[in-house]
């Protein structure tokens, strides 16, 4: 049928409104803290497995096995619904990664030269294995936290070969394969170059005049976990002739059958003047076995918006008490980035109420929150019951409350803001511990029968009293400016123009009807015409839009007057 009515006639057509609309990339927790193992540059985890696979578990100190909090929190996001994880990993001193030890070539190769070095993306000297293999294959240094190297098969014929990456604590008999190549090859020009495969892209920390930042190398994205190809020695290009049968002078390039261990990574894991404090012993310039100024360049690191999104960031160890400088720099990265919310510690353990609000009164900030009291956990990787602060808990609440709800509810009360894997707070409040810790802007941990451990607030540290002294409407405009802002990245070198601004619109509009049916806003309105977008403005090469909200707030008191009547009054209608 015609799509206009030429003659008298019924037109019917169709308008597809039905399309979702788009939603924004979607930024999960950071976690600053040391680890057992692991890159040192923040790096990104989609599971608990793959932060063990990446960052290890437990570690030894005085004789004593131990998690990090880093640990503990990390497994606890997951468990309650996390998805994407930042690892801040936070070292004392210098740090390095292990190259495998020589890889022997096959007849006719320059003596000692191996055809290539790999290097291992954990930095730290748990990642040296030792160079001499003993009885059944084993590695003296060898554990579970490290690597080892095999080249179980060469083919001289086409010029390719295997390469296994083994678990640094397995042997001949029992081996555990963490990852396997087959078909690989020196040649360059091959599609199973060695650098291809497994990739030689290296992140290392620079500190120049500029300031701190990452600096990249490498020509091949990574694929594996554990390892790049740091050099390749012997390259092999067009290794077969044109008859198909190997040159002569590149078959003994190739890697012998052989295996080997890594080694020459540098890091200690804790400084070396003191033991390591660790859960609620942990005090001022011993964190973990970390000292406080360690934690300076990752926060640096941190405030690049464009390399790391995370919507919340924690790092648990670290107390306004005992460690102001780094708490300092916790909230003052949030506000910096202004698209995340700092969960931060005011006090250690064994503090009073009187110390925790006395602290919270000397923060104002929107951008921060804080929870007390410490609890007791058992931790599933010792078996042991220890005591962690709140904030190492709190981000899997926030995963919780989002993956049941969205990130504009109140991630507390019963419903969402539950504790199951709390054994019991450090203290039992009383309601009238709660209204004083309340009051001071601190949200209380509680117990209560039948029901077990629950957040029981969701106060942000700001003073002023506004929509923004509550969590859930500071992670609702942290949601929105997050969607709006990507929507808007892609108007930048367009033409100021009625077009582009309808554009910028159809798909704001949409998005915040949405957020509205999902009940985290009563109403709002975006404006982008002309009206602020007058002459001088657009000369001024600006496009500028105005977004109105009026967000939903939460039922925190809830008053229920019952009235006893005398027999024979009728009820109010």
């Amino acid at each position: 049928m015609a799509e206009v009515l030429l003659s008298p006639g019924v037109l019917t057509r169709e308008n597809d409104q039905s399309f979702l609309t788009q939603q924004p990339i979607q930024a999960g927790a950071c976690i600053v803290g040391p680890t057992a193992k692991g890159p040192t540059t923040p790096t990104l985890v989609r599971s608990y497995s793959d932060y063990v696979n990446r960052f290890g578990t437990t570690i030894v100190s005085g004789s004593q096995v131990y998690s990090y909090f880093t640990n503990i929190s990390a497994q606890n996001y997951f468990n309650n619904g996390g998805t994407t994880l930042l690892v801040a990993r936070v070292t004392s001193g210098t740090f390095t990664s292990a190259t495998s030890s020589y890889i022997a070539t096959g007849s006719g190769a320059a003596t000692n030269t191996s055809p290539f070095t790999l290097r291992t993306l954990s930095e730290g000297a748990i990642m040296n294995t030792g160079d001499t293999e003993g009885t059944n294959n084993t590695l003296a240094s060898g554990s579970i936290d490290n690597v080892r190297w095999e080249i179980p098969t060469v083919n001289t014929a086409s010029g390719e070969f295997s390469l296994l990456i083994r678990q640094g604590s397995d042997s001949q008999t029992e081996k555990v394969v963490l990852e396997s190549y087959d078909g690989l090859s020196l040649d360059p020009k091959s599609s199973n170059f060695i650098s291809k495969v497994i990739g030689n892209t290296r992140e290392s920390v620079v500190t120049t005049a500029d300031g701190t930042f990452i600096q990249v190398s490498g020509s091949f994205p990574n694929t594996s976990r554990y390892v790049i190809v740091d050099k390749v020695h012997a390259l092999t290009p067009d290794y077969l002739d044109n008859n198909g049968t190997a040159k002569t002078i590149f078959t003994g390039s190739l890697p012998s059958v052989s295996s080997g261990s890594f080694g020459g990574a540098l890091g200690n894991q804790f400084k070396a003047s003191e033991e390591a404090l660790f859960y609620q012993n942990i005090a001022a310039g011993n964190i973990q076995g970390l000292d406080d100024t360690d934690y300076a360049t990752t926060f640096t690191l941190l405030n690049n918006k464009d390399e790391y999104q995370f919507n919340v960031i924690s790092a648990p160890g670290i107390t306004r008490d005992l460690h102001p400088t780094q708490f300092n720099s916790l909230v003052n990265l949030a506000q910096t980035r202004t698209d995340t919310i700092a969960v931060a510690d005011l006090v250690g353990y064994n503090s009073t109420i009187g110390a925790v609000t006395t602290q919270a009164g000397n923060v104002n900030s929107s951008y921060a929150a804080s929870y007390w009291p410490w609890v007791q956990i058992n931790d599933p990787d010792t078996g042991e019951y220890v005591f962690v602060p709140a904030s190492t808990l709190i981000p899997g609440v926030y995963a919780f409350n989002d993956s049941v709800a969205e990130p504009w509810f109140a991630p507390a009360g019963i419903n969402r803001g539950g504790l199951d894997t709390v054994v019991r707070p450090e203290k039992k409040l009383t309601q009238s511990n709660r209204d004083t810790l309340y009051g001071g802007k601190v949200n209380p941990i509680a117990v209560f029968p039948n029901t077990g451990t629950v957040v029981f607030g969701q106060k942000t540290l700001q003073k002023k009293a506004s929509a923004l002294d509550r969590v859930n409407v500071r992670r609702l405009l942290i949601a929105l400016k997050s969607f709006i802002g990507q929507t808007a990245a892609n108007l930048v070198f367009e033409q100021n123009t009625i077009t582009t601004r309808n554009n910028f619109l159809t798909q704001v509009n949409p998005y915040l009807e949405s957020v509205q049916q999902r009940q985290g806003l009563f109403a709002f309105r975006v404006v982008m015409d002309d009206t602020n977008n007058t002459p001088d403005v657009i000369d001024r090469n600006q496009l500028v839009g105005q977004i109105f909200l009026q967000p939903t707030r939460t039922a925190e008191f809830i008053v229920l007057d019952f009235n006893v009547l005398p027999t024979g009054v009728e009820f109010p209608s």
